[in-house]
Parts: structure tokens; C-alpha cells; sequence
């Protein structure tokens, strides 16, 4: 498996596990090579005193808009991807080709002039009524589910379950799914058992999706996102790793934001856009373990991981789980690389 791989399309799943830490837990452990088939809320005892968590605290926004053209009633669809000297940028969907002025009215009352596009096509639109945009798609969006999951389409109880429950800075237009999986529960019988946690922030962009289209992945313009790293962090991080403990990442996008911050070689604070591209091969400064989800074929995600767990090693481990059909992706089950 170099970044590839067939998934039947019946393991993607389309809905969270009845109960968050009740998802399996594939734990893969690189000195052995093996693999054992555990539950999420066996994650406390398979970790070690000493051990530090750290989690992507970000807030999914509910970003996406629906409704239609003001002057001829066409339907139309958005998405919110960031904020820019009072616009917003935006992934649109419509039939026609509208000039800027075009206003459009989303099916809750939220209304969007186009004034422009950027030079990748996006939208910039100016909401009527204004405000930040947290507050104002608040109000009139709708949680933004991948389109693999039900074609986007989000439900009454998406609100709750697509977001981590310690999420607490909305930024992301897509959840950093391996945090899904805890509850307070876990987090208590973590704390009992000597675990800590810590958390960064890292707002996750469409481009997290983006395949790898070119034969070396190498050679892929990689997404930047904004995240950040604070002194109690690192303070925490350099704790862990003197007494001998592990720095066990919740997620790729924490993963990402860590060796960002470790970039010069020793982890610092930071606060910014990254462009860091961790391919196999990628000389980890921070992450010792990872807490992860099955990801899609031909993207930056697959290859991270596998950078961190093996390519070979992976492989093996995703084949395993597309046989014991585990479920796949943002609402799927877990991975644990040690």
C-alpha cells in the first residue's frame, strides 16, 4: 500500500456508533508488527502512566448554506470556507454562471450578494445581516458533513455528533474526527490512570480531502491551515517526554500542528498558517503515538500516517480492517499506531 487502496462502499459509515467510545479500535504496534482488534474505551489501558494526550480543540462551524437565486429562484448551494476583509469565501454550487451583484437567500432567511471570485474560483460574498461568522451561520447554517456521508446532508443530531465534546474554537468547516470518539467517561478513567491531556488548535479546511492526484505524492501542492500551539503545551509536552512518557496525538490535524511547531527542531509556541507535508520517510520530533481514523485512498491524511506507522504496516492494517469491515471514515471506527 503506498497510499492507495479499494474500500467496498458499504463500510463508509453514514452514522456515528450509538455511543461515541462504543467505535472499535484497531491498535497497531510498530515494534511487533501485529495487530489487535480492541474497543474505543479500552484506550485508557492500552496507554501508559506518564502518557500525554492532545487534542485539536477546534469547533466545527455549521458552514454550509442552502436555498436559492433571488432573480430567478434557481437552487443554489455554499459553502463557508474563511473570512477576508469582510467577505466570505466560499465553495459555491449553482447551474449558471451569475455576475457579481447577484444576490442569493438561504432557505433559513440568510441573504449573499456576490461580489467577486478569487483567483481559484471562489466565491467572496457579503451576508446580509453582517457579523462574524460564527455568529451569523450560528444562526442560519447547517453542520457541514462530508459528501460522503448521506450526500452532506446533516440531521437533527449531526449538530451534536460531528463535533468533538471538548471542541471550543469555532474555525473548521470539517470535524477532526479522531476526537470524536471520546466521552467524559474516558477522559475520567484517563485522569485515574495517570494520563494527562493538553490541546492545540488547528481550523480544518477542505483541503484535508483533497486527493493526491499526481504519481509522486512529492509532488502535491499540499493545503495550508491555521493552528496553534500555546507555552502550557509545550510546557506539558517537555514534562511528558522527561519523565519518559509519550506524546500520543488525537488526530492527524494535531499531528500536523505539533511538528509545525517543532519545524526549527525543538517545539516552540506558534500561531499561524502551516504548509507542513509529512510524507513516509518524515523524521517525527514530537509524536510518539497516534490516535487516528481510517482515511480516504490517495490523500495527505493516509500518507501521514503511514509515515508514522510504516507503509507496509499499514497496508496490512487497512486491509485488516476492510475484511473484519470495520467503518470507515469521519463517522467510522479508530486507529491506535504505538
Amino acid at each position: 500500500m503506498h497510499f492507495d487502496y479499494h474500500l467496498p462502499e458499504h463500510l463508509i459509515a453514514q452514522h456515528p456508533a450509538a455511543r461515541r467510545d462504543g467505535s472499535r479500535l484497531l491498535v497497531v504496534r510498530r515494534a511487533t508488527g501485529t495487530l489487535e482488534h480492541r474497543t474505543f474505551r479500552d484506550l485508557p489501558e492500552l496507554l501508559s502512566p506518564g502518557d500525554l494526550l492532545v487534542l485539536n480543540d477546534t469547533k466545527v462551524l455549521p458552514a454550509r448554506v442552502v436555498g436559492r437565486r433571488e432573480s430567478t429562484g434557481g437552487k443554489w448551494e455554499g459553502l463557508f470556507l474563511r473570512e477576508r476583509d469582510g467577505l466570505w469565501e466560499m465553495l459555491a454550487q449553482t447551474r449558471s454562471y451569475p455576475e457579481p451583484g447577484s444576490a442569493f437567500v438561504t432557505d433559513t432567511g440568510l441573504r449573499l450578494t456576490l461580489r467577486g471570485r478569487t483567483d481559484d474560483r471562489h466565491w467572496l460574498m457579503e451576508p446580509d445581516p453582517p457579523g462574524p461568522p460564527a455568529e451569523v451561520l450560528g444562526r442560519y447554517g447547517r453542520i457541514p458533513l462530508p459528501p460522503y456521508i448521506r450526500k452532506g446532508t446533516a440531521g437533527d443530531a449531526d449538530a451534536e455528533r460531528y463535533q468533538t465534546v471538548y471542541a471550543a474554537h469555532a474555525g473548521s468547516v470539517a470535524a477532526p474526527t479522531a476526537g470524536l470518539h471520546f466521552t467524559q467517561e474516558v477522559f475520567d478513567r484517563l485522569a485515574a490512570r495517570g494520563i494527562g491531556t493538553a490541546r492545540v488548535t488547528l481550523h480544518v479546511g477542505l483541503g484535508t480531502f483533497a486527493p493526491v492526484k499526481a504519481d509522486d505524492p512529492a509532488k502535491h501542492a499540499i493545503h495550508r491551515e491555521w493552528c496553534e500551539v500555546t507555552q502550557g503545551t509545550v510546557d506539558a509536552i517537555a514534562a511528558t517526554k522527561a519523565r519518559g512518557g509519550r506524546v500520543v496525538a488525537v488526530g492527524t490535524t494535531t499531528t500536523r500542528t505539533l511538528e509545525s511547531a517543532a519545524r526549527e527542531g525543538e517545539l516552540k509556541t506558534f500561531s499561524g498558517e502551516t504548509d507542513l507535508y509529512i510524507l513516509p520517510g518524515f523524521a517525527f520530533r514530537v509524536v510518539d503515538a497516534l490516535v487516528t481514523n481510517f482515511h480516504l485512498p490517495r490523500t495527505t491524511l493516509l500518507l501521514l500516517v503511514g509515515a508514522l506507522a510504516g507503509t507496509d504496516l499499514l497496508g496490512t492494517a487497512y486491509a485488516e480492517a476492510v475484511a473484519r469491515e470495520y467503518r470507515f471514515y469521519s463517522y467510522g471506527d479508530a486507529m491506535l499506531v504505538l
